[in-house]
């Protein structure tokens, strides 16, 4: 932050010294704080239009109730970058998403002021319900139950995450333990893109009278001071009064119908009114939800006026808007840019072919498909287990869905790729986009996982492209008759080959490729990852070190991870004494793991080095920097080659 360019917020450490201002400074702490997100986030590219849209709100939470004794639970931590500047992390968070900096989203790893880890969407209900329960037991985190402060617990869900499943379940069981809990629903109509779906409609068109909350509030307070008020007369209350409701109004309120107070829908940008609803809220016993109007991008008018875009849009020109591309004619396309235009290309091909994607029609290209063929795609929300229980109800009866998900959000999905795909082999292609390590955005984005975790489930064919061109044929081979639930992984960011366009032919599924010859030592790759092979290859030939000995590599692109190429392994196993495995996924289970059981259940005893990453977390950082850190980066290839 430039020292001496805002007034209040530079006196704002914690807090606590915002609660010291009096409430009508609020309105300037807002200015000041939004322009500082602005600011950094113009040279330090990251989350830009959620956050925006939430800076109110987040400082009338921490006028309101004392952090971190209260706790505050964000949902899809990209809205709560003001919550990181307002929370002892103003001077550092320059170094958001860099490197050994401030992590990406909040996390209790690094702040007290952050309860709970929330990189993904929808957990922040149950989580928060969870902490309330304590909460009314009278323990803390320390495990001591002898606390007398009462602790509030707020969960803040927006940006699309109500569509989640789990959001459900948490509503659902929130009226059944006793608990005071707030729930605040940040409704800006997006998630990436537009929301969609029945709840985004119904929360348009719900609205509730103030006057009425008002004067509900005050019975209920004089029926409490008489005496007249326990718990179970309380709910029957309540439900006596939604029915009561619901008939004159010709309206059901979806959450009072679960037994939750419903106020609202106010406006979110209004601090000084967030205040008063906040702190009389705060007083209330039982859960409640209050309902919010927001809008993405607030505050900025490029961001206000294409939130998608600006959802994250690198480096931009603060002042005017003008964002910082690097692209270039002469810069190979990115991996989701050939998928959106080659499921587009095969969908005019194949009228059985449909789209899916949960919440990511931009992110993953299916946008592309989706504006030229508006009937044969879905944006079903953030609502990864329906995306692909749905894809296979499509499939059931005849249809050829695509559904693309990111690796690390498919992790949601695990038992319906199992029990409603697999065990009937239905004919579903998974595209698997943001494989690997991501980068900046962290241990919560990272696709480690995916090869490991499918590889033991049957009926799958997983597979992962080297360049473009095999994306291509992939995504061809995939819908071709036959073929079951089929598996494409690739990653974030730019391929390879500028000239990505190539014919579209059949891979034969279980088949890799040679792609270098020699007599010492064998590696093999699936992925991406083979293209920094290949290099590695080359500087070794080039002889570039005078120390490094001359070597006979060979290298295999897998190509599939089930089935394998067993052709290959036979050849490997008799050829070498020494293989070299790696893989742009967690080591233990994945490519590595499947060559050495292989290699032990058919005999061969080469001495096996896998490379790929290890038992822990990755931080975030550029990819470049994360790859030399977990050692599948060149310098680390050409090591295990050569020692």
């Amino acid at each position: 932050m430039e020292k001496g360019k805002y007034g209040l917020l530079e006196k704002i450490i914690y807090p606590a010294d915002l609660r010291k201002l009096p409430i009508d400074q609020l309105v300037e702490v807002c200015k000041e704080l939004r322009d500082d997100i602005v600011n950094e986030l113009s040279v330090n590219p990251g989350h830009l239009a959620s956050s925006l849209g939430t800076v109110e709100l987040t400082v009338a939470l921490h006028y309101v109730f004392n952090t971190p004794e209260d706790r505050l639970v964000w949902d899809v931590g990209h809205q709560a970058y003001g919550h990181k500047i307002l929370t002892g992390r103003r001077d550092s968070f320059c170094t958001n998403r860099k490197l050994h900096g401030i992590m990406p989203f909040p996390s209790p790893l690094e702040s007290e002021y952050d309860t709970f880890t929330c990189g993904h969407a929808s957990n922040s209900i149950s989580a928060a319900l969870g902490m309330a329960v304590a909460a009314s037991r009278g323990v803390h985190e320390d495990g001591d139950d002898s606390h007398t402060t009462k602790r509030h617990v707020v969960a803040i869900i927006g940006d699309g995450a109500m569509s989640g499943g789990l959001a459900f379940e948490g509503l659902n069981n929130v009226s059944s333990s006793p608990n005071d809990l707030l729930i605040i629903l940040n409704d800006n109509n997006m998630s990436i893109d537009r929301s969609v779906g029945g709840m985004k409609q119904y929360l348009l068109n719900l609205n509730t009278n103030e006057t009425y909350n008002w004067l509900r509030y005050r019975a209920s307070e004089w029926l409490k001071g008489h005496g007249m008020m326990s718990e179970g007369r309380r709910k029957g209350i309540i439900r006596l009064n939604n029915a009561l409701k619901a008939a004159i109004s010709h309206q059901q309120n979806i959450f009072e119908g679960m037994n939750i107070r419903y106020f609202g829908p106010f406006d979110g940008h209004d601090v000084v009114e967030m205040v008063r609803i906040l702190q009389q809220l705060k007083k209330m016993k039982g859960p409640k939800i209050l309902h919010l109007h927001t809008q993405k991008g607030h505050g900025y008018k490029p961001a206000e006026k294409a939130a998608t875009i600006w959802h994250a849009p690198g480096k931009f020109d603060p002042d005017t808007g003008e964002r910082i591309v690097s692209d270039s004619p002469d810069m190979p396309p990115k991996y989701q840019e050939v998928f959106g235009n080659t499921l587009l290309e095969l969908a005019k091909q194949n009228p059985r072919i449909v789209g899916v994607t949960p919440a990511m029609p931009t992110g993953c290209s299916m946008n592309i498909m989706m504006k030229e063929m508006p009937n044969r795609t879905f944006d079903v929300g953030i609502a990864e287990g329906h995306a692909v229980t749905f894809s296979g109800g499509m499939a059931k009866d005849g249809l050829q869905p695509f559904c693309n998900i990111y690796s690390a959000f498919a992790q949601r999905a695990y038992d319906n790729i199992i029990h409603d795909l697999a065990i009937l082999n239905l004919p579903v292609v998974i595209c698997l986009d943001r494989a690997g390590l991501v980068g900046e955005d962290g241990a919560t984005h990272h696709g480690a996982f995916d090869l490991a975790s499918l590889r033991p489930i049957p009926n799958l064919t997983i597979a992962s492209p080297m360049d473009e061109h095999e994306l291509r044929r992939l995504m061809y081979t995939a819908q071709l008759p036959g073929k079951g639930t089929f598996v494409i992984r690739y990653p974030r960011g730019r391929g390879e080959i500028v000239d990505w366009e190539c014919p579209l032919e059949e891979v034969a599924v279980g088949t890799g490729r040679k792609l270098h010859d020699g007599d010492d030592v064998a590696i093999l790759s699936i992925g991406p990852i083979g293209n920094t092979v290949v290099k590695a290859i080359h500087d070794i030939e080039q002889g570039e070190d005078p120390q490094t000995p001359s070597l006979g590599i060979a290298h295999y692109d897998m190509r599939f991870l089930k089935p394998l190429d067993e052709n290959i392994l036979h050849e490997v196993g008799k050829r070498f004494k020494r293989i070299v495995t790696i893989e742009d996924g967690v080591r233990d289970g994945g490519l590595g793991s499947a060559v050495l059981e292989w290699m032990n259940d058919h005999g061969y005893t080469p001495a096996i080095r896998r490379l790929g990453l290890p038992d822990a977390f990755v931080e975030h950082g550029t990819v470049a920097e994360l790859h030399h850190i977990v050692g599948i980066d060149k310098e680390n290839i050409i090591n295990a080659l050569t020692s």
